[in-house]
């Protein structure tokens, strides 16, 4: 089965043409990275409007890229939760569009199962159940996935996300957006041991994550600095600040994976990216026996090849939709609107 898969959840405009769920016979995206660097972060009218743009330009790619006509297409796939609102709908309604042009089946698709569903991409062999990390900007979740289209979320973060508290730190250190990236290759040659930060927990949920109080302990570390005239060392400051976000985020994992007898790992989302993060994980799971799984680097981020991925497994449970079909901003992995 082909797919034609769309995404617009943030400021990637992206297209693809998957085949089965694990096969990419294409993939473009359109990044708007370099203009948002202007204000620091992403400008949602602004994403809005360069999706409005460049989505005929990257869907046509990828059918020519694919070598194949929309005819050829079995179904469209889009994601239409969660994310910006305006940009969700500029892919939804274009979605729609070529659904009832063609007759094509319309699938809706979870952007973050869209993220766990990268790593069937990068490792075909890969089957649930197993327990996932999803990181990225917006999100920080721990989901055991029972099958493909049947999860439960089991922790979450009750402030910021690991991606945000990253890129707020950054920009605190004077990083360029987007932040996590920067930050990451500023780590490498520095001190992690350097700062003493607080590794903040949730009572009563072992699972959950709060990242708020680690970004405002770095942020007050700056200001402080700053008022005293003082120049902190940005490379130290940045790799204890990675430490202790990862450190928090395998802590939780680990502890989730032995409390509900898991022992195959995978993580997903933009902040699967993190070096750190990556090896960290690889040597736990590598020193206690379990299977670790990670989506490759150029699929960490938003993509569509990974929205025709899972939008596969959702057709095959029968998840499909009508021309009433709607993007919404806030959706649960695990559950609707």
């Amino acid at each position: 089965m082909r797919i034609l898969a769309l995404e617009s959840s943030c400021d990637e405009t992206a297209a693809a043409v998957v085949e089965d769920g694990r096969k990419v016979l294409s993939s473009v995206i359109a990044s708007q990275v370099e203009e948002h660097k202007l204000y620091g972060g992403v400008v949602p009218e602004i994403a809005s409007r360069r999706h409005c743009e460049a989505v005929v330009g990257v869907t046509q790619q990828a059918l020519d890229d694919a070598n194949m006509k929309l005819d050829e297409i079995d179904a469209i796939a889009v994601t239409y939760a969660p994310g910006l609102i305006g940009a969700l709908l500029v892919g939804v309604n274009f979605a729609k569009g070529l659904a009832m042009s063609s007759g094509k089946p319309l699938i809706p698709v979870h952007h973050l199962r869209s993220h766990i569903a990268a790593n069937y991409i990068t490792s075909p062999e890969l089957k649930p159940p197993f327990l996932c990390l999803i990181v990225s900007g917006g999100h920080s979740h721990i989901v055991e996935v029972k099958d493909y289209t049947e999860l439960r979320v089991i922790g979450r973060t009750r402030d910021d996300a690991a991606g945000e508290a990253f890129d707020k730190a950054a920009r605190a250190m004077g990083m360029p957006y987007p932040g996590g990236v920067e930050m990451d290759k500023r780590a490498q040659g520095g001190n992690a041991e350097a700062f003493k930060l607080p590794h903040p927990t949730v009572d009563g949920a072992p699972y959950d994550f709060s990242f708020s109080g680690l970004k405002t302990s770095v942020i007050n570390l700056i200001h402080n600095a700053e008022q005293k005239g003082q120049t902190l060392p940005v490379e130290d400051l940045a790799a204890s600040f990675r430490k202790a976000v990862v450190d928090c985020l395998i802590k939780n994992f680990i502890k989730a994976a032995q409390d509900t007898g898991n022992t195959k790992l995978v993580i997903a989302g933009g902040v699967s990216a993190n070096s750190l993060l990556r090896s960290r994980l690889q040597e736990e799971c590598r020193n206690r026996g379990w299977e670790f799984y990670m989506p490759e680097l150029k699929l960490c981020g938003d993509n569509a090849a990974m929205v025709g991925a899972q939008g596969y497994y959702e057709y095959l449970s029968g998840k499909t939709a009508g021309l009433d079909l709607n993007a919404c901003a806030e959706m649960p992995v695990d559950g609707n609107c």
